[in-house]
């Protein structure tokens, strides 16, 4: 079946009521008919929910719905994307083995690989989205994963996921990637070569700034490793938020459709503006990586990049100048939302991390939302001659 089909007719079993929608299952734990069920559950004879931190109806069905767009045999719910990339990596990472990655990554992302897997002996090193063929040059014996996103945050960079996938094959080593930005709908990384594909199930999925959620699909051999972890470590999906998500993924095609649709029309805009430069959109031929992009992705995403002349502050007074649209460090929204990456999701990078990533100091990141779309150019228009 098509995507869009997949993603609504994807459901769990219906109960003895009959009910045409999924029921929420509010339950921390599930019960026995006698100790030999008991035994066999736990042993894991007998595959049964037995207690909502291991599984639950409801995000064993958004889990499905997940794997089924991705192309996956398997996967597993976090009760944050955060948790989902930090769960991945603890899970399949052992003392002393190295990560190559993107340098431009989500702020959280780099904090990890910087401050807490080190903790462990967990090593990285970083290539720039400009210069991938520089990639196999980092590669060390103890390397064991390359992770990278595409489109990146806040950049809006597209790495060429057949090529990653190609060298990670030719290492024999996992290649990670965060789909946050384009979501099983515009993008399916397993396709090029991916072994683990991640999202922040808070943006786009979810798609009305209402739950928060993670989720890491992949091969099931390499998914039950991550779900023994988690497990015993306890970062999972709360059911009502897995019930939301389920729900959300129903209409993610449609919303997609039209935030992408905007998006197009507010980056064409921002072009021809003269305060805006350096603007980036996957699907605006003069993005470096428009070919990539076109490639691999069926439409641009929602997400924006451009800089404001005049650096921090000029940028300062444009999240200030706005109107109609959302001062937030989220994205994904219905609502558009305006970010000044430098001074809050990425402030936590020194200047010359920051730099090194492509933020620049006036680096703005739109979220382009569900309004119509003239009403949205139209407060950008009137925050950028303030």
């Amino acid at each position: 079946m098509h995507i869009e089909t997949e993603a609504i007719r994807t459901q769990m079993e219906r109960s003895q009521y009959s009910e045409h929608s999924s029921p929420v299952y509010l339950t921390s734990s599930y019960v026995f008919d006698d100790a030999e069920e008991m035994r066999a559950s736990f042993s894991e004879e007998k595959e049964r929910n037995i207690y909502s931190r291991f599984s639950n109806p409801n995000t064993s069905e958004f889990i499905e719905k997940i794997a089924v767009m991705e192309g996956a045999e398997a996967g597993y719910a976090f009760a944050t994307g955060m948790s989902a990339v930090f769960s991945t990596l603890a899970a399949l990472l052992n003392s002393g083995d190295h990560i190559v990655s993107a340098r431009s990554i989500f702020g959280s992302t780099h904090s990890l690989f910087t401050k807490y897997l080190p903790k462990w002996n967990i090593t990285h090193s970083y290539f720039s989205v400009n210069e991938p063929e520089k990639i196999e040059e980092l590669i060390k014996p103890e390397t064991k994963v390359i992770f990278a996103e595409t489109p990146t945050n806040p950049g809006v960079d597209i790495l060429d996921l057949e090529h990653l996938g190609k060298i990670a094959k030719n290492h024999n080593i996992l290649l990670i990637i965060d789909n946050c930005f384009a979501t099983p709908y515009l993008q399916n990384p397993i396709k090029y070569g991916a072994d683990l594909v991640i999202h922040s199930a808070t943006k786009l999925i979810d798609g009305q700034g209402r739950v928060l959620g993670g989720v890491t699909v992949g091969s099931s051999e390499l998914i039950r490793e991550i779900y023994l972890f988690s497990r015993n470590t306890g970062p999972a999906l709360s059911p009502f938020n897995a019930w939301i998500l389920s729900k959300s993924l129903e209409t993610l095609p449609v919303r997609l459709d039209r935030h992408c649709e905007n998006a197009l029309k507010v980056a064409e805009f921002l072009e021809q503006e003269t305060n805006a430069e350096n603007v980036k959109y996957p699907f605006l031929r003069s993005h470096p990586q428009y070919e990539i992009a076109k490639k691999q992705m069926k439409a641009g995403g929602n997400i924006i990049s451009f800089e404001i002349k005049g650096g921090v502050e000029a940028g300062r007074k444009f999240i200030d100048g706005v109107q109609l649209c959302s001062r937030s460090a989220n994205l994904g929204d219905t609502r558009t939302i305006v970010t000044h990456p430098a001074s809050t999701t990425h402030s936590k990078l020194k200047e010359e991390e920051r730099l090194e990533a492509g933020i620049k100091p006036g680096l703005i990141r739109i979220s382009v939302g569900l309004e119509h779309v003239e009403d949205i150019i139209n407060d950008l228009k009137q925050a950028l001659n303030t």
